[in-house]
C-alpha cells in the first residue's frame, strides 16, 4: 500500500510531503484545487510518460517519490525477474530534468518505464470517471469473472499453449510457402546439381590441369630446350660442367696460399656441386617427358567443361562451383524433406490443440461455476446502491476457434428495471448506473485479488442521498482488504474516511500553489459542512456534518 508521497516542483505543487495509513482515505477540495495533480503525480510513479510542461520551474528538477509497503503481496519473484533489490518498504522515484529527460528508479536502481508500469499495475488501481466504460468491454468482464473463478493458473497455461500453437502454425505456413517456392525450382536445381556432381569437382584442380595442359601442349619445345641445356652443361672440354671443374681444380691447388683464395675455392666447389645437381635434375625432367596426345585431349576437354561451368554460374574458381553445388544440394534436400517436416509440425499442432482443449475445458468449467456467483453478488450490491431491480443475464458459449483467453464468448446483458428488456451494458446502462456497477465490481474484486491500493476519482458523481451512504459503506468494506482512496464531492463518503485530506490552493508571494493537508476533527466538521451547505456554513450544516462523522465513527 502507499505509505508516503513526496512531490517537488510539479505543476502547481512546489513542495509536498504526506504520509498515508491503511483503510479508507478520503480526499476533498474545490473543483480546480489540484486533486487531479495528485493523480498526475501518481501516474508518473506508475510509469506514465512525462514532459517538461509538467514541471513548475523548468530550471529545476522535478522529483516525485512514493513509499510502498509491499511485504504482503508476493512481489519478490517480480523483483527477481526484473533484477531489482527487493525491499518490504519499496521506494519508487521519478525525476524530470530541466532538459526534459525523464528518469525512473525502484529502490535506487534505474529502470525502464515498462518495468515501472509493470510494478505500478501491481500496486495501485487508479479508477477515474472515464474508465467506468471499461465495465462494458468483454475483456474487463472476463477479468472479473476469472478473478472469482480462480482460473489464473489455467489461463496462464492456456496463453502459453496458444502462443506455442501460433508459433507452430507460423512455422508450418513458412514451410508450406518454402515448399511451393522450392517445388517450382526443384527440377532446375536438381539438374544443376546433377551437372556439378557429375563434374566431380576438386579444389585446386583447375590450376593443376592448366599446368599439365601447358606442358603437354608445348612438349617439343620443352624437350628441345632441356636437351640443349643438358648439352651445354655436359659437353666434353667446352661444357659448363667441364669448364667449372677445371676452375675448381685450379683453385684447389692455390687455396692454401691465402684466406681469400681458400674462400673462393670453397664457393666454386659449392657452385660445382649445385650445377651437377641441376644437371641431374634436367636429365630427370627430360627422361620423364613423353608426348601423350590422348591425355592432352582429355585435359583440354576437362578444362573446357570447367570453363563452361564457371561461365554458366558466373564464377572464376572451382571452389566457388563447389560452394554452389553445396547450396543446391541443401535446397534439393530441403525440398525433399519439407513434406516430412510439415507433417511432423502438423502432428505437434494436433497435440498442442488437444492440450489447449483440455485446459480450455477446465477454464470453462470454473467460469460456469463462478458466473452465477458473480451475478448474484453484483445484484445484491446494486440493490444496496439504490438499484433494486438491476438484473443480469450472462452466458458462456464455447467456440471452435482459440480465443485470447479461452474458447468461449461471454454474453453479459443488463436490465435496470423490472420487466425491462435486457441489452448490452454500453447500450442500456446510464452513466450513473455504470458508475455503481463499476464500484460494485471493484468491491467484489477486492475480495479476490491482492491489489494493495485502489483510488476512486469521483466515481460517486451523480450519486446522492441514501445511495451515497451505501456507497460509503461499500468503500469501508473494501478498505478492510485493501487501502482505498476516494476523491469525492459527497459529504457522506468524506465523513467515512479514517483519514481525511483536503486539497486547496493558496497564494504565497504572488504565486499560486497547491497544498494537501490532513484535517483534524474540527477541520473535518468544517470541510464537510461546506460540502453540505457551501461557504456560508449554517448551524444546521455543522450539525449535519457532526452527525455524519459520529455515524461513521460508530
Amino acid at each position: 500500500m502507499l505509505r508516503g508521497l513526496s512531490i517537488k516542483n510539479f505543476a502547481l505543487i512546489e513542495q509536498l510531503q504526506v504520509a498515508f495509513d491503511s483503510g479508507l482515505i478520503t480526499i476533498t477540495g474545490e473543483t480546480g484545487a489540484g486533486k487531479s495533480l495528485l493523480l498526475g503525480a501518481l501516474g508518473l510513479l506508475l510509469g506514465k510518460r512525462a514532459d517538461l510542461s509538467s514541471v513548475k520551474d523548468n530550471t529545476q528538477k522535478c522529483v516525485i517519490e512514493g513509499v510502498f509497503d509491499v511485504k504482503k503481496y508476493g512481489l519478490t519473484s517480480f523483483f527477481e525477474e526484473e533484477g531489482l533489490d527487493y525491499e518490504d518498504q519499496t521506494i519508487i522515484r521519478r525525476e524530470i530534468l530541466p532538459s526534459g529527460k525523464s528518469r525512473a528508479f525502484i529502490n535506487d536502481t534505474p529502470v525502464t518505464l515498462q518495468s515501472l508500469a509493470s510494478l505500478g499495475s501491481r500496486l495501485i488501481d487508479i479508477h477515474s470517471q472515464h474508465q467506468t466504460l471499461e465495465v462494458t468491454t468483454n475483456d474487463f468482464q472476463f477479468e472479473v469473472l476469472d478473478a472469482l473463478a480462480d482460473a489464473d493458473r489455467e489461463i496462464k497455461s492456456y496463453k502459453r499453449g496458444l502462443e506455442l500453437l501460433k508459433q507452430k502454425e507460423k512455422e508450418v505456413g513458412a514451410l508450406v510457402t518454402d515448399q511451393e517456392n522450392f517445388t517450382k525450382e526443384y527440377d532446375y536445381n536438381a539438374f544443376l546439381l546433377n551437372e556439378l556432381e557429375e563434374a566431380k569437382l576438386k579444389p585446386g584442380e583447375l590450376q593443376e590441369l592448366e599446368e599439365q595442359y601447358d606442358q603437354l601442349n608445348n612438349i617439343e619445345e620443352i624437350q628441345e630446350r632441356l636437351s640443349g641445356s643438358v648439352a651445354i652443361m655436359s659437353s666434353e672440354e667446352v661444357g659448363v660442367s667441364d669448364q667449372l671443374n677445371t676452375i675448381k681444380n685450379n683453385l684447389s691447388k692455390i687455396e692454401s696460399y691465402s684466406g681469400p683464395l681458400q674462400e673462393l675455392s670453397q664457393r666454386i666447389q659449392s657452385v660445382y656441386i649445385e650445377l651437377d645437381d641441376i644437371s641431374s635434375s634436367l636429365l630427370d625432367e627430360l627422361e620423364k617427358l613423353e608426348a601423350d596426345p590422348e591425355r592432352l585431349e582429355q585435359i583440354s576437354q576437362r578444362l573446357q567443361l570447367l570453363h563452361n561451368l564457371q561461365v554458366k554460374h558466373a564464377v572464376s574458381d572451382v571452389k566457388e562451383l563447389i560452394v554452389i553445388a553445396d547450396t543446391l544440394r541443401e535446397k534439393v534436400s530441403k525440398t525433399e524433406s519439407l513434406s516430412e517436416d510439415i507433417e511432423r509440425l502438423k502432428k505437434e499442432i494436433v497435440t498442442i490443440q488437444s492440450q489447449l482443449d483440455e485446459v480450455a475445458g477446465k477454464i470453462h468449467k470454473k467460469r460456469n461455476k463462478a458466473l452465477p456467483i458473480l451475478i448474484k453478488e453484483l445484484e445484491d450490491i446494486l440493490k444496496a446502491l439504490g438499484m433494486p431491480n438491476a438484473t443480469f443475464q450472462a452466458s458462456l458459449e464455447l467456440q471452435e476457434k482459440y480465443l485470447s483467453n479461452g474458447k468461449e464468448v461471454l454474453t453479459f446483458l443488463f436490465s435496470a428495471n423490472k420487466g425491462g428488456s435486457f441489452g448490452q451494458l454500453k447500450k442500456v446502462a446510464s452513466g450513473g448506473e455504470l458508475s455503481r456497477i463499476m464500484i460494485a465490481i471493484k468491491s467484489i474484486l477486492s475480495r479476490y485479488t491482492q491489489l494493495p491500493t485502489i483510488i476512486f476519482d469521483e466515481i460517486d458523481t451523480g450519486v446522492s442521498g441514501e445511495v451515497a451512504h451505501k456507497m460509503a459503506d461499500l468503500m469501508m468494506n473494501m478498505s478492510k482488504n485493501l487501502q482505498v482512496f476516494s476523491i469525492t464531492h459527497l459529504p457522506q463518503i468524506a465523513a467515512n474516511g479514517q483519514n481525511h485530506y483536503k486539497v486547496y490552493k493558496e497564494d504565497i508571494q504572488n504565486t499560486t500553489i497547491t497544498q494537501l493537508k490532513l484535517l483534524s476533527e474540527e477541520e473535518r466538521i468544517k470541510e464537510i459542512a461546506e460540502m453540505i451547505g457551501g461557504k456560508n456554513i449554517s448551524d444546521s450544516a455543522l450539525t449535519h456534518a457532526k452527525s455524519l462523522l459520529n455515524s461513521a465513527l460508530n
